[in-house]
């Protein structure tokens, strides 16, 4: 990460998937890099984004750790106890659409609310947020998968909201939102065959590099692994 400054401090929340430990393990490598903390439902502190306690917890006790000049928010869910992906209207069930926007927007915007603070000020801090191409309005050719789809649009314009202000205490931040591409994870495990596979290592790389050559002015914006900017 050449664009964070040498001794950068580095915190990735939700390190217990596949995705968020690849990238904390890459950021471990770092030579450059001073400070991974990785936390995740079994991490001390715990972050659970079903439990939105753990998140003002974990800042609570962290607020003496930093400042970061990277969060990674590295959290998402398309299926579980309440459902599997919604193909038609009919389909839509109470239950799953609120389970969906707990993990996938209201987690990741009360993250942000609350580390947000502790970013570093003064010098180069970044902000990324896993999203999901489809979660992009625009981008929408095929329908379906509702709940996801919703959530991941809601998360993109927290990130885009957040940006604008930041801006005004953090002029050199960058608040970002990131598609990962189809990686080989328990969230894309039941549709195995569908698309092309890439194993959580290759995405990590390929996020960061993008979230390297991210500039201020790029703030706000919603990217993929491959650095295309992706339309809301």
């Amino acid at each position: 990460m050449q664009s964070l400054p040498p001794g950068y401090r580095a915190l990735v929340l939700g390190a217990s998937g596949a995705l968020g430990s690849a990238l904390a393990a890459q950021l471990r490598d770092d030579p450059r890099c001073a400070t991974v903390l990785a936390l995740g439902r079994s991490s001390t502190p715990a972050v659970d984004f079903n439990a939105p306690a753990t998140l003002d917890e974990a800042a609570h006790s962290l607020a003496t750790h930093g400042p970061w000049n990277l969060v990674l928010v590295a959290t998402g869910m398309l299926h579980g106890p309440t459902g599997m992906p919604e193909k038609r209207l009919a389909g839509l069930r109470a239950e799953h659409m609120a389970a969906s926007f707990a993990v996938n927007t209201i987690g990741p915007a009360l993250a942000l609310a609350h580390f947000a603070p502790q970013l570093a000020q003064g010098e180069r801090s970044v902000v990324a947020v896993l999203s999901a191409k489809v979660g992009s309005i625009g981008d929408n050719h095929l329908g379906g998968w509702y709940s996801y789809r919703a959530s991941k649009a809601a998360l993109n314009m927290v990130v885009k909201t957040a940006a604008i202000e930041l801006a005004r205490t953090h002029p050199q931040a960058v608040v970002a939102a990131l598609h990962p591409g189809t990686v080989d994870s328990a969230l894309s495990a039941p549709f195995r065959g569908t698309k092309i596979w890439r194993p959580a290592r290759d995405a990590a790389h390929d996020l960061l590099a993008v979230i390297d050559g991210l500039q201020p002015q790029d703030s706000g914006g919603f990217w993929a692994y491959d650095g295309q900017r992706l339309p809301w």
